[in-house]
């Protein structure tokens, strides 16, 4: 039995594979402790009646204790003088119109950041040994102001990680945890590396409590996590560096999409996961975009990661009128608890409020008929707020779903348009509860041809989890000019990383061909401030040059070029989730898969609109809009001028007619 979790704002999702047979299903999201529903599904799922299995779980504890300020009273030791790098920062102008901008403070608390006597020098030379009598006073300060985790980052530790290595072992002997720089980021940029390392003290306890509740009822070593590269990692390694979850939920699903999207025969793709409480996109050009330049909350993030844009905008974000007058959507949301009007307990309207309105989700067929929508409480609502917006209740539900779409385009904008990519050449592959609903308004907006929505599509996130392999990430600053060194003596340097990797990987149970290493060079022009990712091979130069033409429209032949970072990817590969075929079909739908004809409204106009149930469809049917088709995990509606076809894998591609 393999089982991939997916902890979401409003839904935590399950899918249960065990031999031959998929089942898949949502519980509500218990925010006051996660793991609740989790064990709740688990439960469900039969995880006890059987004796082998492996759960893959993607965690949003690591995140939410970030953006909620809920993680442990952090310190942060550093060099003496440098005990403000944090507040520093980088002197960015992300706002420059702002005039009341504040920058984001980091997670350390006034007076909890410490300077000790030590230096390494730029060539990894200790020239300055700890001063004892000084780490020794700050290992008492740490007791009584009851600390409970602390970051320790020096400068050039990733060349020299000795004065880290003694003091993680002192804070260590008093009982605290703690979080070095060299074993988290052992690359340059010392504030990047400080804010990384930080952020993963901040969340350890959070994230060690949370993997442990789990871990009693699965076993610790049956438990892997998802992290924000695509791959997943051990329980064990999960606890060690949290910081490598906080894009866990979103990665899932991107690297399920980059799965599904090569079996379909696409492999160009804008992802699209609109869920509960907010909207993540990303884009694949062949492969994953990953990025180590990463913030979440403002905090700038150094370890690798998928490059996902997450904007508030869900199913479940609320509609207000702000204090000008305008109609706003989210991003507030309304969560699982007390949600969306329609589902009994909320009192102010969201984004699945306006499309139940519309008659765009059919209020029986909800979680596959298991959630009844309770239709009837709208009107009120809708009144009051059209009411205050001047609107007729109609224009006011289009009005939501339009702003909506509106943030959703803008977030995809920004990972394509504003990267030099045009969203026409690709596909929009959508996914998420909400995701079906809103795919084809978005990809109109942007001139996207078509758009490819999977089976199961409010639960990919979760499959993506149990086809991802393990993975892990290694780094390694040389900063060495390109011209003078030779690609021998860089795969030599390669050695203690890929001697670590084989390590690891054996001990969660890969060796030999299931392991496949992958080795990369962090590249710049001499004088840049920013690197690309090249592979590595023999001819490196010349691939930098023609990667940053593509990238940014020029490169420079005659100009010093730098080799500034190794980096090395470990894949433990795991044997492929098999993507079940479906039966054949004719153009024309069966007459058993047409469940109904429901009256939905289009751009002011209530139209007569079939209804069908997509466990019915077959390869080669044909659905023209308008039309809503409806399964478990999700509902999508084809608004007028569109047409689905069903691939013989039970994808939907959507054509824009």
């Amino acid at each position: 039995m393999i089982i991939g979790v997916d902890t979401g704002g409003t839904f935590t999702d399950f899918i249960v594979k065990c031999f031959d047979s998929v089942q898949v299903f949502k519980v509500l999201s218990t925010p006051e402790n996660p793991a609740k529903a989790v064990m709740e599904g688990l439960n469900k799922s039969g995880w006890k009646a059987v004796d082998r299995g492996r759960v893959v779980h993607g965690s949003t504890v690591a995140t939410n204790a970030i953006l909620e300020r809920k993680g442990a009273k952090t310190a942060f030791i550093t060099n003496k003088g440098f005990e403000d790098i944090l507040d520093i920062g980088r002197q960015n102008r992300k706002d420059l119109y702002n005039l009341t901008f504040s920058e984001t403070r980091h997670l350390v608390g006034e007076g909890c950041a410490f300077g000790i006597d030590c230096r390494v020098n730029k060539d990894g030379e200790s020239i300055a040994d700890i001063n004892l009598e000084e780490a020794g006073a700050v290992l008492e300060v740490l007791k009584k102001e009851m600390i409970d985790s602390v970051a320790v980052c020096f400068l050039f530790s990733f060349l020299n990680p000795e004065h880290e290595v003694f003091m993680k072992k002192k804070i260590e002997s008093a009982g605290i945890a703690v979080s070095a720089s060299h074993e988290v980021l052992a690359e340059f940029r010392e504030f990047e590396r400080a804010s990384t390392t930080v952020i993963n003290a901040y969340v350890y306890l959070r994230m060690d409590g949370y993997i442990d509740e789990i871990a009693e009822y699965t076993g610790k070593d049956r438990l892997s996590v998802m992290q924000s590269n695509g791959g997943c990692i051990s329980a064990i390694a999960a606890t060690r560096e949290p910081v490598r979850t906080v894009l866990s939920g979103p990665a899932g699903g991107v690297a399920g999409a980059l799965e599904i999207g090569r079996v379909a025969g696409f492999d160009r793709l804008i992802t699209f996961d609109m869920g509960g409480t907010s909207t993540d996109v990303s884009i694949i050009n062949g492969s994953l975009s990953i990025s180590t330049e990463a913030e979440i909350a403002g905090l700038p993030i150094g370890i690798p990661m998928i490059d996902i844009q997450t904007v508030g905008a869900g199913g479940g974000s609320i509609a207000s009128m702000d204090s000008g007058g305008s109609l706003r959507v989210g991003p507030e949301s309304a969560g699982a608890d007390p949600g969306p009007v329609c589902y009994g307990k909320g009192k102010r309207l969201t984004v699945t409020d306006a499309n139940l309105y519309l008659g765009r989700l059919v209020a029986n067929r909800f979680l596959g008929g298991g959630m009844q929508l309770e239709a009837g409480r709208l009107d009120r609502f809708f009144e009051d707020l059209s009411n205050q917006a001047g609107l007729e209740p109609v224009e006011l539900a289009e009005g939501i779903l339009d702003i909506a779409n509106t943030v959703m385009e803008r977030a995809i904008r920004s990972i394509s348009v504003e990267k030099g990519h045009d969203p026409g050449d690709f596909t929009l592959f959508s996914f998420g509860g909400a995701g079906g609903m809103h795919a084809v308004f978005l990809a109109r907006l942007l001139n996207i041809p078509r758009i490819l929505i999977p089976r199961n599509p409010g639960v990919l996130s979760a499959m993506g989890m149990i086809m991802t392999d393990a993975l892990k990430d290694y780094s390694r600053t040389v900063m060495l000019p390109g011209a003078e060194v030779s690609f021998g003596l860089l795969t030599e340097m390669f050695t203690g990383m890929e001697k670590s990797a084989i390590e690891d990987l054996a001990l969660e149970g890969f060796e030999g061909k299931a392991v496949v290493i992958e080795k990369f060079f962090d590249m710049r022009y001499a004088g840049q401030s920013f690197e690309i990712l090249v592979p590595c091979g023999a001819d490196f130069v010349s691939n930098f040059h023609g990667l940053h033409q593509d990238l940014y429209g020029r490169s420079f032949s005659g100009k010093e070029v730098e080799v500034v970072n190794l980096r090395l990817r470990a894949r433990g590969v795991r044997e492929r989730h098999e993507i079940e075929r479906i039966a054949q079909g004719g153009e024309k739908p069966h007459f058993s898969a047409m469940t109904g004809e429901a009256k939905a409204v289009f751009s002011g106009r209530s139209l007569a609109t079939n209804v069908y149930n997509r466990e019915s469809l077959l390869f080669g049917n044909l659905i023209y809009g308008p039309a809503i088709i409806t399964e478990y995990s999700s509902t999508i509606v084809l608004p007028p001028e569109s047409r689905g076809k069903v691939d013989e894998f039970g994808n939907i591609l959507i054509e824009i007619l």
